[in-house]
């Protein structure tokens, strides 16, 4: 009893102590901000008929549709060609800043914000890829992202450096950020845009409410007690939503797979074969025949994948195991993304799929980065003393504000 109880508190201080996976969920926040990015980038000279308001799914069926399903898209507030041109422009915004990590607790609501609009906006425009970046924009929020490899790290670092030295450095843009959105969000809900399902207005509501208690607190508390209460509740909500990214992987891997076991064409091994042959999937026919000239090649192709997915989840238990079929699910994707010209769907999995990368790989592959733009040339700068950083530099450890 004394081992099993010694089990459950080291868990429970595990979870609660600090928030997991930094380098895991800064992959996850780079991979789907890029991705919802660079398919905003390809859209953007169809973006009129994919999610316009004179698009082949019309305005007035979008709100219809809206009205039955409760979906939450802010492309029905308005009618309009303006409006519709900033929310396209926002979506494209945040998630360049979230790539970035500026302000990541704000970025991944706004993020989350225009992946639903533009999505809900049209459901019948996309693919799978489309499901998992819905879906991750929403657990997106909840994770601590921007630990590392972020600008937010960086300000943290200098304002660490600045309170060793006695410093403080007060935060303009955080404040300014906060009361902007706080006006938009109440000028939208006094205006009745957010009728509907009550979830995501309830949720940018508590955002922004949270938000404000955090910085009052760092700002106003005599004492750290109430603000390392408001990092241990983060942390926690942090790694529940962790460990509910690494569930969907793993339940979209094995629902895949057993379906797929279910499958005529996946069991006598064509499954595979038919795809490379249609137009629509084939945006390199020379490459797609190559593949299937070999009947053998595409049997293993075909059970092979079935037989991964299916196996994935059970091999969470044994890391080398995984991390073996880990590297062979991101080699499919890229194959699927260059051969049967599925690029979104295949970064978003591989974005996915980043959950279940080592912290010892992802610490080598942030040290190559790091050398690789250490070392390309750049002009020469002369040589200035040091100065003390300007207000505007950082925040505060503890008067800074959370966004």
């Amino acid at each position: 009893m004394n081992g099993v109880a010694l089990c459950v508190s080291r868990g429970i201080a595990r979870v609660t102590e600090a928030a997991l996976g930094p380098y895991q969920t800064a992959v996850i926040r780079i991979g789907f901000s890029a991705t919802w990015l660079l398919f905003l980038l390809r859209e953007l000279p169809h973006r009129q008929e994919l999610y316009g308001p004179d698009g082949p799914w019309s305005w007035d069926l979008a709100r219809q549709l809206i009205s039955d399903n409760g979906a939450f898209t802010a492309l029905t507030w308005f009618r309009g060609q303006l409006w519709f041109e900033t929310v396209y422009a926002l979506a494209a915004l945040s998630s360049l800043l979230l790539l970035l990590g500026w302000r990541t607790r704000t970025m991944s609501v706004l993020f989350m914000i225009g992946v639903l609009s533009l999505q809900n906006r049209s459901v019948f425009v996309g693919d799978g890829g489309d499901n998992v970046l819905h879906l991750m924009s929403i657990y997106l929020v909840f994770t601590r992202c921007g630990q590392v490899w972020s600008l937010d790290a960086r300000r943290a670092e200098r304002v660490r450096a600045a309170g060793e030295r006695g410093e403080r450095l007060p935060d303009r843009a955080g404040p300014l950020l906060w009361s902007v959105l706080g006006l938009a969000l109440a000028a939208v809900t006094a205006a009745g845009r957010l009728d509907g399902e009550w979830f995501v207005p309830a949720l940018l509501w508590t955002l922004w409410l949270g938000q404000g208690l955090y910085w009052v607190v760092g700002r106003r508390a005599r004492s750290a007690e109430p603000r390392v209460l408001l990092d241990v509740v983060a942390g926690i909500v942090h790694n529940g939503a962790l460990l509910v990214i690494a569930a969907e992987a793993c339940l979209i891997y094995a629902t895949a797979g057993w379906y797929k076991v279910q499958g005529s064409r996946w069991q006598d091994g064509t499954a595979v074969y038919y795809p490379l042959h249609l137009d629509y999937f084939s945006p390199w026919p020379a490459l797609a025949d190559l593949m299937s000239a070999s009947g053998t090649m595409v049997l293993l192709v075909t059970y092979g994948t079935v037989i991964v997915q299916v196996a994935f989840p059970f091999t969470l238990f044994n890391r080398r195991v995984k991390n073996v079929l880990l590297v062979a699910m991101m080699t499919e994707h890229a194959v699927i993304a260059v051969v049967l010209g599925l690029p979104f769907f295949s970064l978003a999995m591989i974005a996915t799929d980043a959950v279940f990368l080592p912290t010892a790989f992802l610490l080598r592959l942030g040290d190559l980065a790091a050398r690789g733009w250490a070392a390309l040339p750049r002009r020469a700068v002369r040589a200035e003393p040091a100065k003390p950083c300007s207000p505007e530099d950082g925040e505060p450890a503890r008067v800074g504000f959370p966004v």
